[in-house]
């Protein structure tokens, strides 16, 4: 099924439909917003608000994300022609906010707008002195974090070009098909044991940062075959297998995690509407050595490459029917089959507004559908950024980012 690419032609359609994906968070969320943040910090002086405004307001009307809003009880995108920049972008003082959660924990909390205007935000975010942070926020019932980054990258930078490679379609194989489909009957069944992540859910959350040197990432990866992610999952495991062994003495078992995957494709770079699909993996906690972690890590995601698993799961929801697969995709990432999504998202060259460039950037989003956890990895020009939404149930889990770089250590040693 083709959907369409509002803007590439110069015309924006009146309305549009929600696509499955979208309808799937629209469930999980429980009609509400469910935020997606993308922060970008820098170490200077702030630009005033005004200037912000105005950097927007000239943007606006030429980026078609910026342009609709949901109609939930119709389950489409409506055409917004009027954007008032002013009720958009904001500014927040939190001068004690050195390391980011408090912003974080702010943009999660903080209501998006449900009224008649396009569910998307910016806001002016004066940390200690000499930082700010500028966060792009958006509902993820209707953008995906690639699409943040398109977005974010065309309303606040100096250059809008440039962003995350598109995603051309491609013919899945037959394992591909096997195996996706063997993840949708594997949705059904009893639930998987995730001891360090079970329980119930407060539904408020915490936000946790850690940064490193993108460069370490690259250079594990080409000593082991493998890609920055299957780095990252390596560290995250032998992180999520340390904390739990330190809390209860046990060797926690291979823990189920869904991989958000993009099939934003040329063309589609300010398209409304999540373009993405997921893919099941078990990361090794039970592997005492993280190299061996990271072995096993590559084989999986190796046979999801060459299968096409990515295609093959696009594929699958775009010939079921779409309130069909929103609830198997709503499925696909819920408490009962993963612990959460681990997501992967490289925004490219730095950030450059006002010519001053930002020195790191993290996407995230919060906790839904019986998730208690969600990780990111968010990399910009030379810098990798760990973020980790826990609901506040997991009372150590802001321990997660330093074993992650306690791991990270353990990968790079000879």
């Amino acid at each position: 099924m083709t959907r369409p690419h509002p803007g590439t032609d110069g015309r924006l359609p009146p309305s549009l439909a929600m696509g499955t994906a979208d309808v799937a968070f629209h469930l999980a969320a429980g009609g509400r917003p469910l935020p997606v943040v993308f922060a970008f910090g820098f170490e200077t002086r702030a630009p005033t608000l005004d200037s912000v405004r105005a950097r927007v307001a000239e943007r606006v009307h030429r980026v078609p994300t910026s342009r609709y809003r949901i109609a939930r009880d119709r389950r489409r995108f409506r055409r917004v022609d009027r954007i008032e920049a002013d009720r958009h972008v904001h500014e927040a003082w939190l001068p004690e906010d050195t390391d980011g959660s408090a912003t974080g924990r702010l943009m999660l909390s903080r209501p998006l707008a449900t009224d008649d205007r396009p569910a998307w935000d910016v806001w002016l975010v004066h940390g200690p002195a000499g930082r700010h942070t500028l966060v792009y926020r958006t509902d993820h019932a209707y953008q995906d974090g690639v699409g943040a980054a398109w977005t974010a990258r065309a309303l606040l930078g100096d250059d809008p070009g440039g962003g995350p490679v598109p995603r051309p379609a491609a013919r899945p194989t037959a394992r591909g098909l096997a195996d996706a489909l063997a993840e949708v009957a594997a949705t059904f069944r009893a639930p998987t044991a995730k001891p360090a992540f079970d329980g119930v859910s407060t539904g408020r959350v915490d936000v946790c940062h850690t940064r490193t040197p993108l460069a370490r990432l690259r250079a594990v990866a080409r000593a082991h075959g493998g890609t920055v992610t299957d780095v990252y999952l390596a560290a995250l495991s032998h992180a999520v297998r340390t904390w739990y062994l330190k809390d209860t003495g046990l060797v926690h078992p291979p823990l189920p995690v869904s991989i958000p995957m993009s099939v934003r494709a040329p063309g589609e770079e300010f398209a409304p509407g999540n373009r993405m699909v997921t893919a099941r993996l078990l990361l090794p906690c039970d592997e005492e050595s993280p190299r061996r972690a990271l072995a096993r890590i590559v084989a999986a995601t190796g046979r999801l490459r060459e299968s096409r698993r990515r295609d093959a799961m696009r594929l699958l929801l775009a010939a079921a029917p779409r309130a069909l697969g929103a609830r198997v995709g709503t499925r696909l990432v819920h408490g009962a089959v993963v612990a959460g999504p681990v997501s992967s998202v490289d925004f490219g060259p730095a950030l450059i507004h006002q010519g001053v460039a930002a020195r790191h950037a993290a996407v995230f989003t919060s906790v839904a559908s019986g998730i208690r956890c969600v990780t990111t990895l968010t990399s910009q020009h030379d810098t990798a950024c760990l973020s980790v939404v826990h609901d506040v149930a997991l009372a150590t889990a802001d321990e997660l980012p330093d074993l992650w770089l306690a791991a990270l250590l353990e990968l790079e040693r000879p």
